[in-house]
């Protein structure tokens, strides 16, 4: 997900978005370790999506006149 499209959404609802990538990001790892995971590309985009979407909670937050 693009951080313009992240940006659009409602905070509460970017707060789920990171619980499901986060839970998908641990489904991945495991499926890894047993050496299931066919695209391992799919690890590198969930931690950036989190990230993504954790800097913009984290600008929300301390952004003036909020």
């Amino acid at each position: 997900m693009k951080s313009h499209e992240m940006r659009g959404l409602p905070r509460e609802e970017l707060t789920g978005k990171i619980g499901e990538w986060e839970q998908a990001l641990f489904e991945a790892r495991c499926s890894q370790a047993v050496g299931q995971l066919n695209n391992t590309n799919e690890l590198r985009t969930l931690r950036r999506d989190i990230a993504r979407a954790k800097t913009i909670l984290g600008e929300t937050e301390h952004a003036p006149g909020q």
